[in-house]
C-alpha cells in the first residue's frame, strides 16, 4: 500500500497527499519505461520538477487511485496503436503510410527503415516524420495485407 493519498481537484487536477498531511496540487505522473515496462516505475512528479512519490508497480495502488494515474497517463501520452496498415505510397523511403489506429484512420510519413524499432517479441514502434510514435503491439498477429506491406520495409 502506498504512503499517499491521490484525487482530483474540482478543476480536474490531480492532487497528492503525502504522509505528512501536505497537499501538492498538480501532480504528474511519468513513466520511468514507458515501452518496455509500461506498469513499472512510475515517479509522482509536482509542478517544481521534483520526485514526490514512486510508484514499483501501477497493480500495488488500490483501484481508485489506479484509475487515477492511467487516466493522467492516457492523457499525457499518445502512442497510437495499429491495428491495420492500409496503404504505403512506395516502397522506397520517404514513404507516406495510411494506417488505421485505435483512435481512426491517419497517415504519417516513413522518413527511413531505421524509425521501425523492433522491441522483442513482435512489438514495433514506428516512428512518423512528425515525432509521433506508433506502436504495433504483434505484427505477427496484424492481418495478411498489413504484414506484407510491413515486410517490405524490416
Amino acid at each position: 500500500m502506498p504512503n499517499f493519498e491521490l484525487r482530483r481537484t474540482v478543476f480536474g487536477r490531480l492532487v497528492l497527499v503525502d504522509a505528512a498531511g501536505v497537499e501538492h496540487v498538480g501532480v504528474q505522473p511519468v513513466r520511468a519505461h514507458p515501452i518496455s515496462a509500461p506498469d513499472e516505475g512510475i515517479a509522482l512528479i509536482g509542478p517544481d520538477g521534483h520526485e514526490l512519490a514512486w510508484i514499483a508497480n501501477i497493480d500495488e495502488l488500490p483501484a481508485p487511485q489506479r484509475e487515477l494515474v492511467q487516466a493522467e497517463l492516457g492523457v499525457r501520452e499518445l502512442v497510437p496503436v495499429v491495428e491495420r496498415i492500409v496503404s504505403v505510397s512506395t516502397f522506397a523511403t520517404p514513404s507516406q503510410w495510411t494506417v488505421q489506429t485505435d483512435r481512426g484512420e491517419t497517415q504519417f510519413i516513413l522518413k527511413s527503415e531505421d524509425d521501425i524499432r523492433r522491441l522483442g517479441e513482435g512489438r514495433l514502434l514506428i516512428g512518423s516524420g512528425h515525432g509521433i510514435h506508433f506502436m504495433v503491439p504483434d505484427r505477427f498477429a496484424l492481418d495478411r495485407h498489413s504484414r506484407r506491406l510491413l515486410e517490405r520495409f524490416l
